[in-house]
């Protein structure tokens, strides 16, 4: 999302001071003055609620820690590892422990512009090993049940190739980049298209969003941005489809109708406060994908320690 943005708004000024925040013309512009070997530790939360009509079917919550370090800060770019820890989950159940425990201690080391919007993933080889090797391990414990070999190589999937986890593996750091790289007026509201990954196929989705500025805190040097993003309603529910035949297929079970997914939608609505460093002090992403009268919301919370 934010190299489409960074189209419409990319600040070419090279800048020497934490000056992000103008109240001379109510602007404020989202870049990373960090310096190597600078740390911050975050806890991040998920929460996954599932509705059916007005009763909640399911209520599960993750949380975990991140360790954030700048491994290099360069002219034009720096590179950012996030380590993975402490992961806990309120589910009873000791296998969604062990499952939960696979990116346990896992590096993501990533690669942003100069201005801290996310460019690639540099060790994707290394997580794709990292998580191979832990399903792998888990596997020969559940051998007998067939629905854990599924859940593990869908999990595997998501971390197969570079694509596959910028796409779907690192929501959390996706996230956190959200709006890093532009110059924002206060109260100005930024409409566009963009495309966006696409979990069920190679094709990614149009979908439209909105951005803007909505608070400035000059006392404490910071602000709060916020976007919103639909994915192509059609787009959205081809996919979804094919998907979900091709699985039932595999499962020999019997495939969904189309007419199933009449009303798919799924929105995000994301709220980010950032610091004048560049840093998230709190960030909040909520999507929510509905279907007929089931509604399955998942909400990310990234906070500062």
């Amino acid at each position: 999302m934010t190299k489409k943005i960074l189209t419409i708004l990319f600040i070419s000024t090279v800048f020497t001071t934490f000056g992000q925040i103008n109240m001379a013309d109510s602007t404020a512009q989202v870049v990373s003055y960090w310096e190597k070997g600078e740390k911050q530790n975050y806890t991040v939360t998920t929460k996954k609620i599932k509705l059916k009509g007005t009763d909640t079917t399911s209520n599960e919550i993750t949380t975990y820690d991140v360790e954030i370090t700048v491994l290099n800060q360069a002219d034009k770019s720096y590179t950012i590892q996030w380590l993975y820890k402490n992961i806990k989950t309120n589910s009873t159940n000791p296998t969604i422990q062990k499952l939960l425990n696979i990116t346990t201690d896992m590096k993501v080391i990533f690669k942003t512009d100069e201005l801290g919007a996310f460019m690639e993933v540099v060790n994707w080889n290394e997580i794709k090993d990292y998580i191979q090797k832990a399903t792998n391990s888990i596997s020969k414990e559940f051998s007998a049940i067939p629905e854990m070999e599924k859940l593990l190589k869908q999990i595997t999937a998501t971390y197969s190739s570079k694509e596959a986890i910028e796409s779907a593996g690192i929501k959390d750091i996706q996230q956190f980049h959200t709006f890093h790289g532009a110059k924002y007026k206060l109260g100005e509201v930024i409409e566009g298209q963009i495309k966006v990954p696409n979990i069920y196929g190679t094709e990614p989705f149009d979908s439209d969003f909105t951005i803007y500025l909505d608070e400035i805190n000059e006392t404490e040097n910071n602000f709060i941005m916020r976007a919103t993003q639909n994915v192509n309603k059609e787009q959205l529910t081809n996919a979804t489809f094919d998907y979900l035949t091709k699985l039932a297929n595999t499962l020999k079970i019997t495939p969904p109708k189309r007419e199933d997914l009449k009303d798919l939608k799924n929105e995000i609505l994301t709220a980010s406060r950032i610091h004048g460093t560049g840093w998230v002090v709190y960030s909040v992403q909520t999507t929510t994908v509905t279907s007929d009268n089931v509604t399955n919301i998942e909400e990310l919370t990234i906070e500062i320690k």
